[in-house]
């Protein structure tokens, strides 16, 4: 099942021949995760969606208030109340009509959402391997910061980690610097000092970056900064990770010859789920 402009109805649907998310990637989304009914990060995921709509000149309907996503988000997961965890996916695309140049600005949302296993956040302790992926890169630009439909150096990524019997690829934006992991922000520790790239280098405005930003900061003695991280930089760290909102914290612990610890980031994610219990 899944929620389509507010109704409940089949998975097939929606399958229409001038959906524009199809044809041209005009759309945006955000990936939320639900635990025992509640939505975490409700209103970063909100005003972020906000914001790529307005970025990619969507019209915003006068009813799509948070409130509004809450409920059609949460009506959806109702229909299945045999998982306390779920992984819910809302769609924004633009109305059907015309080719490059859109007819009108209105839009349309689907949102289909599937159950997790796992309720709070856990680090898995088996070993994961990254490497770069040179193929295609990441433009320094404010699109780059939003989801959108358009994801194919994603997608050929993953490909090629899959081909490579890597778990994830590290993504280099223009200026050759290291921008973000296929599935989330990128952060490293350098002696006392964490850093992930500033969004103006073209990584993703995530929304759990900004939670680990924050928690990060009341680590005594750690100092938190956003900064370049070129690849040479990635074979002097003690520790690389990876976050988003599904997984968490995804520690690295190999890149190519070097083995990785997890100390701040296993501290980081204590530290996430107590904020999250205390909500």
């Amino acid at each position: 099942m899944i929620n389509f402009n507010g109704t409940i109805v089949s998975q097939d649907a929606n399958i229409m021949t001038q959906n524009r998310a199809f044809l041209y990637g005009d759309g945006v989304f955000e990936t939320v995760k639900i635990l025992n009914n509640k939505i975490l990060f409700l209103e970063d995921h909100y005003f972020r969606l906000m914001s790529s709509m307005r970025v990619v000149r969507m019209e915003i309907p006068m009813n799509f208030t948070i409130e509004y996503l809450e409920e059609q988000i949460l009506s959806l997961v109702r229909t299945n109340s045999l998982s306390e965890s779920f992984r819910a996916r809302i769609t924004v695309y633009r109305n059907d009509g015309g080719y490059y140049l859109p007819q009108n600005n209105t839009v349309s949302f689907i949102i289909h959402a599937v159950a997790l296993e796992t309720t709070i956040y856990a680090i898995d302790k088996k070993n994961y391997e990254v490497d770069l992926y040179k193929d295609f890169y990441i433009a320094k630009q404010l699109l780059s910061s939003i989801k959108t439909t358009n994801k194919i150096i994603n997608i050929t990524g993953s490909i090629f980690a899959n081909e490579n019997g890597l778990d994830n690829c590290l993504l280099l934006n223009d200026s050759k610097n290291v921008v973000e992991a296929l599935q989330g922000n990128i952060f490293m520790l350098l002696g006392n000092k964490l850093i992930t790239p500033p969004v103006s280098e073209g990584c993703l405005n995530g929304v759990m970056r900004r939670q680990i930003l924050s928690l990060a900061k009341k680590i005594e003695n750690l100092e938190v900064v956003e900064e370049v991280i070129s690849p040479f930089d990635l074979q002097k760290a003690d520790e690389l990770f990876i976050t988003n909102v599904i997984k968490g914290i995804q520690p690295i612990t190999q890149y190519r010859k070097k083995g990785f610890a997890t100390n701040i980031s296993v501290q980081l994610l204590g530290k996430l789920n107590e904020m999250i219990s205390s909500t």
